[in-house]
């Protein structure tokens, strides 16, 4: 493994549901409408702490150090000059090398996966009320609510919480392939600081950024409106759901009276125009 401690990128078993907090906003409508999530790059998250983008970088042992020159000594693709040259190097130099060339290879796998893969964020809980406050329009907006049993929710990576920043080998940064390279470089984007760890979330990574993924109309099973929402804006959402999955369960959260906690009921949505048919208007 690359980040030595950690097991990040091996499949942990998905909860049976994954949340989305979202404001109430144009974009957030937008992709409720065209049933969509959107993958963007990790670089524009908003807090600077929020990956393990710089690990602390080991200098490799005179035992890998000779697993290397190995590897180099019998890849066809390796230049005669330098076969000769990693023949000759005494294991101090080659540590010494591989160390400097390595901790280059780390920042620039990291930066390439920054710049290229999509990732979207999610989250096991939905009542939360930091995530509220923070993902939420500060309770005015809504949390959707996908099955797991569809992509691309399926494919999900936890996050990993942690006290330090981890530890990698340059080793598997040197003599990987592409998609071991690119699984290293995602490791360091499932790792936050332990601050986080109330979010509790799931990531999903996209090979291309900028990407809106058009989910099926069954993976989108409920919807969970903030407690403050309008309710103008709660019968916009309402509508959207109606007229492409009527399927969806609606809930509506209140403000608990005796704790701080956000609750939740199942509530049924009837048009202005049926409301006033039955007489209810």
């Amino acid at each position: 493994m690359t980040i030595r401690s950690f097991q990040v990128h091996q499949k942990m078993k998905l909860p049976a549901k994954l949340y989305k907090y979202e404001p109430f906003s144009t974009q957030s409508l937008e992709n409720l409408k065209a049933q969509a999530i959107y993958f963007g790059s990790p670089l524009g998250f908003n807090n600077p702490y929020d990956c393990a983008t710089n690990p602390v970088v080991l200098k490799p042992s005179a035992q890998e150090a000779e697993s290397a020159r190995q590897h180099y000594l019998s890849d066809k693709t390796t230049p005669q000059e330098a076969k000769l040259k990693f023949e000759q190097m005494p294991v101090n130099d080659l540590q010494e090398m591989l160390y400097r060339i390595g901790t280059e290879a780390i920042s620039s796998n990291v930066e390439r996966f920054g710049k290229e893969r999509g990732v979207s964020c999610f989250s096991e809980i939905n009542d939360d009320l930091l995530m509220w406050g923070h993902y939420g329009g500060k309770y005015k907006g809504f949390c959707l609510e996908f099955s797991t049993e569809h992509n691309p929710f399926s494919q999900a990576h936890q996050v990993k919480y942690v006290d330090r920043v981890p530890e990698a080998s340059v080793i598997p940064f040197l003599t990987g392939s592409e998609l071991e390279l690119d699984n290293a470089a995602k490791d360091l984007y499932l790792i936050k600081s332990k601050s986080w760890y109330y979010e509790k979330e799931w990531r999903i990574v996209h090979k291309d950024v900028g990407t809106r993924y058009h989910y099926e109309p069954n993976a989108l099973t409920g919807v969970y409106f903030g407690p403050e929402i309008p309710n103008e804006a709660l019968e916009i959402i309402a509508l959207i759901l109606r007229g492409q999955n009527p399927h969806v369960k609606l809930f509506r959260g209140e403000r608990s009276k005796s704790e701080f906690k956000v609750d939740f009921t199942e509530i049924g949505y009837l048009t202005h125009l049926e409301a006033k048919n039955r007489g209810l208007r």
